[in-house]
This record gives C-alpha cells, structure tokens and sequence, in this order.
C-alpha cells in the first residue's frame, strides 16, 4: 500500500505560516510520543531558521514510559527544549510555561537592553493532523479556544489565542509534506490516525502492525483478546490433534505467533466479526485492532526508537 495524503488545504495553511513566523518568537511543535521522528514534518525546521524551539511529546501516556525519557534526551541533544505531556488530562502543562521562560531567556535580556517591558512571548504551535494541538491550547488555557476532533484536519484557519499577560499562542492547521521519503514514515501516520483512513486499506494496516507488536511487544495481542486460552487448546493452525511432541507444539506455536494473517482471523474470531453469511469479517477485524492501538487499549506502545 503507499501512504500519501497531502490535501490542497495544506498548501494554503504553509504558506499561512510562512508568512506569520515574522511575527513569532517561539516555535512549539507537537509530536506524537509513540512516533516522534515520523511525526516531524521536516518542513518546520526550515520554517522555524532563527526561533525559539520548543517540542512536546504529546500523548505520551499512550507511548512506552521506556522510549519517552530516552526521545526527551534525543532532542534536548539536538538542541530542543523538550516536555512530556498528556494534553487531554493535563499532565506536564504546568512545566511548559517555565519552560517558555527558559528557552526565551535570550529574548527577555534583549527586550530589557531595548527598554521593552513585558512583551509577551509570541509562540506558533505547529504540528501534523491529529497530533493534538487543539486539545493541548485548550487544556493548556483551561478553556474551549481552539476547534478539536479526533479526526485530522479540524483546524483550517489560524487561531491567536492569549493565555495570559507572558504567552500569546497561534493556533495552526496540521500539515503533512508532499512526499514520503519512506514508506514507513507514511505507514506510522497512518497507524496513528494522521491521515484520511478513507483512503487506507485498513487490513493491509492492521497485518503491519500486528507484525510490529509481535516482534516487539510479544504477548499483547494474546493477552488483549483472550487468545491464550485457545492456544493452549491446541485450536490454532500447526499443532496436529493429538500432538504431543512438546517441541514441535513450541515450534508451531512460533511459526503461529509470526503469522499475521492467522492472528487478524483469530481476533476476528474472538471479537465474534462475521458477516450475514457467518463468513470472518477481516475489514471490521482490522478496524478492531487498530482502534484498540489508537485508543491506547492494547497497553503503551512505541512504533520506533531513538537511533
């Protein structure tokens, strides 16, 4: 499957940006915890020449606690002021406006030398669709300012929003890039509900990820959808009736945990998907699982790692 999606509206919204980052001091740019490199459109590097840089590992309650502090240590190397948040409970808000002070220090003594008192630290939020930026002002403001959904592309127009007497946010849409270099990039999107799931295969995307969490987290899936019980039954393709070769039944039990294929059926199974004529239902299967990683419910999850 090749990931690409880049709406006409994402041409529109970058160039919006490109002409307000004059009026701006601070960059803070939202990425995904569970995919922080796949989630950076490289375009805000070059945007952000000469700013503040600020990021904030959003949803990361949904990512693995293992890689959040080892990314937070991966861009603060790379010369980022970095934050662990939560957007939609509030954890890790209260640090960000210290960290805007911090990361502005330059900014204040040269206000200071010009004779400028409390001019407020004006800070564009940047980031892909559905990366949380909505619900980050909001929470952050402790009010409804900015438009939310679960769904990318709710924010089509620049927003200002004053928090307070110190900050003053730009509220942007979220924009993806032209091209995926790597198809692996635009997969992670996918994964994470950053692009049109109107135009994925959402079985293709399913069997990618169940291969990833097999390698990686292996277990979950078992352990998310009852399937532990079924195995040790002998009720999965490999194993002979009868079989009592315990060795063979281990290679078996292997050779099943690898196949994706065999796993989205048992799910579907387990999830009891059927169509009118009792056929497996791989599609709403699919749809299942990708929703439980979305969500959070197949348990902290990180789909790469700091290299």
């Amino acid at each position: 499957m090749n990931y690409q999606w880049y709406p006409g509206h994402m041409t529109k919204a970058k160039r919006m940006m490109q002409e307000n980052i004059k009026l701006i001091d601070l960059v803070i740019e939202l990425v995904d915890a569970r995919i922080p490199l796949s989630s950076r459109n490289p375009d805000i590097d070059e945007l952000s020449k000469n700013k503040f840089r600020m990021i904030l590992l959003n949803k990361a309650d949904l990512a693995d606690s293992r890689y959040n502090k080892e990314w937070a240590e991966y861009f603060k190397e790379k010369g980022f002021s970095v934050v662990e948040v939560n957007s939609k409970s509030g954890a890790g808000l209260k640090s960000i406006q210290g960290a805007v002070q911090e990361v502005c220090r330059d900014k204040f003594e040269r206000d200071r030398k010009r004779g400028i008192v409390n001019r407020p630290v004006r800070a564009m939020v940047v980031g892909i669709p559905n990366v949380g930026k909505s619900t980050f002002i909001n929470s952050f403001a402790g009010k409804a300012c900015a438009k939310t959904g679960n769904k990318p592309g709710v924010t089509k127009g620049k927003q200002w929003i004053r928090l307070n007497k110190g900050l003053e946010l730009l509220d942007t849409p979220g924009i993806l890039w032209p091209k995926f270099e790597d198809q692996k990039t635009g997969m992670r999107l996918a994964f994470i509900g950053s692009m049109n799931d109107d135009i994925l295969h959402m079985d293709e995307l399913a069997l990618e990820l169940i291969r990833f969490l097999q390698q990686h987290y292996a277990g979950l899936l078992e352990k998310r959808y009852g399937l532990d019980e079924a195995m040790a039954g002998g009720g999965f393709d490999g194993v002979r009736k009868g079989e009592e070769d315990e060795i063979g039944k281990r290679t078996a039990l292997e050779e099943w945990q690898k196949d994706a294929l065999g796993m989205l059926n048992r799910i579907g199974e387990s999830r009891h998907c059927y169509s009118k004529g009792e056929e497996l239902d791989l599609e709403r299967a699919a749809g299942i699982v990708v929703d439980d990683f979305r969500s959070g419910k197949l348990g902290r999850i990180t789909l790469e790692f700091p290299v």
